[in-house]
């Protein structure tokens, strides 16, 4: 996808503040300091749209991110953060939870984790809670310039069976230095926004549904 045009529009806190366009929305989840805002650069050519930071916890709102007039990027608070309060982490949870569930131009989550890394208990919970709910996820793991090539199989390996990734399941690995995955994400991502599927299949919040399950 050539991207024309892309800008920040708003940091959301609740849904009288999200965008009444009716475009479809790609939703980025993924533990703090995991490379969401790099990885959207990466993916519409602009070094600082999204701010980057080497605080973990940084973001504390839903950042969205017009592309193109075609499509929002919906940046998510990072989870596992263990220096937010848990007041801050449950508000978090359960706002996230809510969108999630609730909101019908939600198309695609990318669930983003570190390539070098093993997932953490957060991440599998995360990833078992969207399939719980029929969300379609697709598992992207960064930060593959940080590891030989050689160990590029070894590490996507080890990040499948952890998740307990079938085949058909969507994985890209993905650099946002080399551009690993770019075109590959792309194509993912126009695959749910340009043929009208809706990702909320049965996706209704049951009364009095804890926040901690995310």
């Amino acid at each position: 996808m050539k991207v024309t045009n892309a800008e920040f529009i708003i940091s959301a806190v609740g849904p009288d503040q999200y965008p009444v366009d009716a475009l479809p929305e790609i939703a980025l989840a993924g533990r703090s300091n995991v490379g969401k805002s790099s990885l959207i650069n990466r993916m519409i050519n602009r070094k600082n749209l999204a701010r980057t930071s080497s605080t973990p916890g940084k973001t504390q709102h839903m950042n969205y991110y017009r592309i193109n007039d075609a499509l929002y990027f919906v940046d998510f608070p990072g989870y596992g953060y263990a220096k937010v309060s848990k007041t801050q982490r449950a508000a978090w949870g359960k706002m996230i939870e809510k969108y999630m569930l609730e909101r019908q131009t939600l198309k695609l989550v990318l669930m983003v984790v570190d390539l070098r890394h093993p997932p953490t208990k957060d991440d599998v919970m995360m990833y078992d809670w969207l399939q719980h709910y029929d969300i379609p996820i697709c598992v992207v793991a960064t930060k593959a310039d940080k590891i030989p090539k050689s160990r590029w199989q070894k590490h996507v390996k080890q990040m499948k069976e952890s998740l307990l990734l079938r085949n058909t399941d969507l994985f890209v690995m993905f650099s946002s230095e080399l551009g690993v995955g770019k075109e590959e994400l792309w194509a993912v991502i126009q695959s749910f926004t340009e043929n009208g599927d809706s990702p909320q299949s049965g996706a209704v919040p049951q009364e009095g549904q804890q926040q901690e399950n995310l």
